[in-house]
């Protein structure tokens, strides 16, 4: 008997030396470990001396893991025990590690058909289970992800025609099994039909998605709005086999949108009449009020001519105040005209040489140049693009702003500095307007782009407080930008203008 063994145990430990996955042979009911091949150590854990021991002596982890009790089982029967995906808990190193294998648990017999030991074949699997464990824990927030959205699935085989859906397909299309593309043909609104079966055949012809929109009809005459995305799957030879995909009700959000789409047009009307009562106050404004103003003008100076007033006197002094009060009243009209009708309409844009509309505006304040006894210098300015009689009331405001809030005593010095720079993939004209007036507290850098804002007594510096306003009006509306900072010698003005607009009226 023992030759026997020993021969039979031989020829084992030769395949087992050789084979690539582990395999072990246990002999007695002590399951004495006879054989074990390096692929069973390696994944033991345990070190290489592990023959001649005992089985529970070198893996007691298992003790209550149910494999002592199938080892003995075999033993005892002779009828072998197979195991697939199980988990098995080993201690390596001493850390406790789950692996999960298939394994076979196969009785030796002797010649005289007695068992005698057990041949212990494994294959480490775990590294499947655990991509399998993945793939399962992503379906199950797939699922939950499909749910919480209230989409619909489906899945349609293309040759057979046959149709899966889920519960919520069913139930967005208000159709009951057995669903067929058929039945949702029929379901589809008729004047719809045509893009569901535009988007088909374009998929079809060319293995892409399938998107669309259309209405279905409720058995209970409901109609609800579907979108519906699809993917075509087509084989090797490109011929399209199956498509699957997702549908969701959409009729909230058709409603929302068609409802907003009317609110703008309401809003869009109402702007529109409000643009054209602006422009019938501004012709009242033009006509009906400066002219009664110019009649009080006209008959104060008649009035003073008759009177033969006097200078010094207190009726001049009274003229005096009812004549700059008109004027003012005059200038305040054109600068509510002028602000109320810059954005009435949409201009052309056109090339404009910054330099030709500069001076344009120099012209315009000639006179009050040279009342100041002010210098105006600059830099060479760039060509931009945009509407040129607001670029040129732009510069004439800045200008005039400058040339009245000079400090006493000093003749106003303007200069004028101009830069390219890039921001935002664009190009802008960087200018710079500088004078040596009164200056700007900090505080009220952005204040005076406010409309009707003064910072100073209007018996001491004429103006509306319109000027800034519409200077900011005219830049805005050349998508561009406008700044001011000052201290107490004097103001810059930071204008920054695209060079070229990305419209095609301002």
């Amino acid at each position: 008997m023992d030759t026997f063994l020993s021969g039979r145990e031989q020829m084992l430990g030769n395949i087992v030396e050789t084979a690539p996955f582990p395999i072990g042979v246990y002999t007695g009911n002590e399951l004495t470990i006879a054989l074990a091949n390096p692929a069973i150590i390696n994944a033991w854990g345990k070190g290489s001396d592990v023959v001649g021991k005992r089985y529970t002596e070198i893996l007691p982890e298992l003790e209550n893991q149910q494999i002592f009790d199938q080892l003995r089982n075999v033993l005892s029967t002779g009828l072998p025990y197979h195991a697939k995906n199980q988990k098995v808990d080993l201690e390596i190193e001493g850390i406790l590690k789950t692996h999960y294998f298939n394994y076979s648990f196969t009785p030796l017999f002797d010649n005289e058909g007695n068992v005698y030991g057990v041949m212990n074949t494994a294959a480490d699997v775990t590294d499947l289970n655990l991509a399998q464990q993945k793939l399962i824990e992503a379906e199950g927030r797939l699922v939950l992800a499909v749910d919480s959205a209230q989409l619909g699935t489906y899945e349609t085989d293309l040759v057979s025609e046959t149709l899966k859906t889920s519960d919520r397909f069913n139930e967005i299309w208000g159709v009951k099994p057995p669903v067929t593309r058929k039945r949702i043909i029929e379901a589809i609104h008729p004047d719809d039909r045509q893009v569901r079966e535009k988007a088909h055949e374009k998929a079809m012809s060319d293995c892409t998605n399938v998107f669309y929109e259309a209405r279905a009809i409720h058995p209970d005459g409901a109609v609800r709005w579907i979108r519906v995305n699809g993917k075509i799957l087509c084989d090797d030879n490109g011929i399209p086999i199956t498509l699957i995909g997702i549908v969701q009700d959409i009729t909230e959000q058709t409603e929302t949108a068609e409802h907003l789409t009317k609110l703008v047009k309401k809003r869009t009307k109402e702007l529109q009449r409000s643009n054209e009562d602006l422009q019938q106050f501004a012709h009242v404004v033009s006509h009906d009020l400066k002219e009664p103003i110019r009649k009080i003008k006209m008959f104060i100076d008649l009035l003073e001519n008759s009177l033969d007033v006097q200078p010094e006197t207190q009726e001049k002094k009274y003229i005096t105040k009812i004549q700059q009060a008109t004027d003012r009243v005059y200038t305040l009209i054109d600068g509510v005209l002028n602000y109320s009708t810059i954005s009435a309409d949409n201009q052309p844009i056109t090339v404009i040489d910054l330099n030709d509309i500069f001076n344009h505006a120099l012209t315009d304040l000639e006179l009050l140049i040279e009342q100041k006894k002010g210098t105006v210098t600059k830099d060479t300015l760039p060509n931009i693009e945009g509407v040129p009689i607001l670029i040129q009331q732009l510069f004439y405001n800045i200008i005039n702003n400058a040339l009245k809030f000079h400090r006493d005593g000093v003749a106003p010095a303007i200069n004028v500095s101009a830069s390219i720079v890039k921001a935002q993939n664009n190009n802008y004209a960087h200018i710079r307007i500088s004078d040596n007036g009164i200056g700007l507290p900090e505080a009220f850098a952005k204040r005076i782009f406010t409309a009707f804002e003064r910072l100073n007594p209007k018996d001491l510096y004429e103006g509306t407080g319109l000027g800034l306003a519409l200077c900011k009006k005219i830049v805005e509306r050349h998508h561009g930008t406008i700044e001011a900072e000052g201290n107490e010698t004097g103001t810059t003005f930071t204008v920054c203008l695209p060079i070229k607009q990305w419209e095609d009226g301002i």
